[in-house]
């Protein structure tokens, strides 16, 4: 486990590097969703045939996983995605693929908008795209912060599968919260015109269970290329990580730049 402390913080993020050959394939970094984090997540997909043998930075975002929890940060995706940046930059890392699923899709967007310069490559699997937040986030976010806190993320450990509250638990609950109010406002420009603007080779993942699925058929219709995991909703990561990783492969592969 690495870390880095961005300017104007004290708080650290802190990765899994997992070492590989440049000449083998692009550096890869993997974002995590919403309460997760980077190692529960991509540790047992990034050993799969056709990712191994790349180095693999496995990012615990602020607030989630391992990483440090400052109160004076407010968890918005941008935000998110400026410290990937500088840790990027700190790292001396160029033209990545950059993976994320869930909100960890929507950090990576904003990622690849604001700093194309270290961006090769984008997929994205089941990002939030919109305003309105996702089955998760929503009755997070429809909560005070001060509610949620003091009750409320306690009541949802219970509520959750186990596998989901393990990962949770990890979790900031203010992070939490001001991470699903993010998501349910959604940005301007939103998610998906920044997804299907972008000049970079991009692609869109979808679990087959979540279909039909109107903004999978929307960046479809405007000419990014969709992959359909098999056997999997969008807990993809854990229902069929297999699936996902032969999908990641050949979205990796077909991923074309904007017309």
């Amino acid at each position: 486990m690495r870390e880095f402390r961005p300017a104007g913080t004290e708080a650290y993020i802190r990765w899994l590097d997992i070492p590989g050959d440049d000449l083998v394939a692009p550096v890869r970094v993997y974002l995590h969703g919403l309460g997760c984090s980077a190692s529960s997540d991509f540790a047992h997909v990034v050993a799969r045939p056709g990712l191994s043998g790349a180095r693999s930075l496995l990012v615990d975002l602020l607030g989630h996983g391992l990483s440090d929890r400052p109160r004076d940060f407010d968890y918005t995706m941008a935000e998110q995605a400026a410290v990937v940046a500088e840790l990027l930059d700190h790292e001396r890392i160029r033209d990545v693929d950059l993976v994320g699923h869930s909100m960890g899709g929507a950090v990576a967007i904003q990622l690849a908008a604001a700093r194309p310069d270290l961006v090769a490559r984008l997929v994205v699997a089941e990002p939030n795209l919109y305003p309105g937040g996702g089955a998760f986030s929503t009755p997070v976010a429809k909560q005070s912060e001060e509610e949620f806190v003091r009750e409320g993320y306690a009541r949802m450990l219970t509520e959750q599968a186990p596998d989901y509250a393990a990962r949770v638990r990890l979790t900031d609950p203010a992070a939490l919260h001001r991470s699903a109010v993010a998501l349910l406002e959604g940005t301007v420009p939103s998610g998906g015109e920044l997804l299907t603007g972008l000049d970079r080779p991009r692609a869109f993942l979808v679990g087959a269970h979540s279909r039909p699925d109107a903004e999978a058929d929307g960046v479809a219709a405007a000419g990014v290329p969709v992959f359909e995991v098999p056997g999997a909703g969008h807990n993809m990561l854990i229902e069929n990580p297999g699936g996902f990783a032969e999908t990641l492969v050949r979205a990796l592969a077909g991923a074309r730049p904007a017309a």
